[in-house]
């Protein structure tokens, strides 16, 4: 007797399976990290939200051209005051702004006064110093690595047409999509089974045949 399987996705789906895989693989770490960095930044306003003691930070400006370019996005780490050397490139809140924009540049002297730590700092591509020292209890923490590019698209993402484009839209594609396969599944399963219960009727009504010709 013979017996059908359900049949196997055909290329097309196993491409379409695999690509909806990786964007569910690379989407939703994203998501949950952006979720956990807003909650923990409205649960501490006066802090840099951070997983690990490692915190993204977008660029805005070229003053740090050209190891650092505006828009890239770069991977900091937290760090004591009295762990900063000369020539790291450090971020911090900036001494002269309102209190929450943030800056990164290289420090090119520590100064210490009173037990206190103070670094002077400038970034690559200005033509003087920063104006003003940065206190200690200013230091966010220190650049460690950058993806180039990656803030343009991270400040997109953080828009509400970026939000639907990049999340919501892949996300409701992926659901779509799973659905899909799964009743075209269901439908091939279904196809087989009843192909399957057609078999063995056939072969109950031959075997009837078989025996009321024997009898006869």
């Amino acid at each position: 007797m013979s017996q059908s399987t359900p049949k196997s996705s055909d290329p097309k789906q196993k491409v379409l399976t695999i690509i909806g895989t990786i964007l569910c693989i690379i989407l939703l770490p994203i998501l949950i990290i952006n979720l956990t960095l807003i909650a923990k930044s409205y649960i501490n306003e006066d802090e840099i939200p951070s997983l690990g003691g490692v915190f993204p930070m977008i660029v805005l400006t070229d003053s740090m051209y050209p190891q650092i370019s505006a828009g890239d996005l770069i991977i900091c780490n937290t760090l004591d005051p009295e762990d900063v050397r000369v020539d790291d490139v450090i971020s911090f809140f900036d001494p002269m702004g309102s209190g929450t924009s943030v800056v990164t540049h290289r420090v090119l002297e520590i100064v210490e006064e009173n037990g206190t730590l103070s670094y002077r700092t400038k970034g690559d591509n200005n033509n003087a110093e920063d104006q003003v020292l940065v206190p200690q209890d200013k230091l966010v923490g220190i650049y460690r690595n950058r993806i180039p590019g990656l803030g343009h698209v991270a400040m997109f993402m953080q828009t509400t047409p970026g939000l639907i484009l990049c999340v919501v839209c892949p996300v409701l594609l992926m659901v779509g999509f799973d659905m899909l396969r799964r009743k075209k599944y269901e439908k091939a399963k279904q196809q087989d089974t009843d192909a399957l219960l057609a078999e063995l009727e056939a072969l109950r009504a031959l075997k009837a045949e078989k025996e009321k010709q024997e009898q006869a």
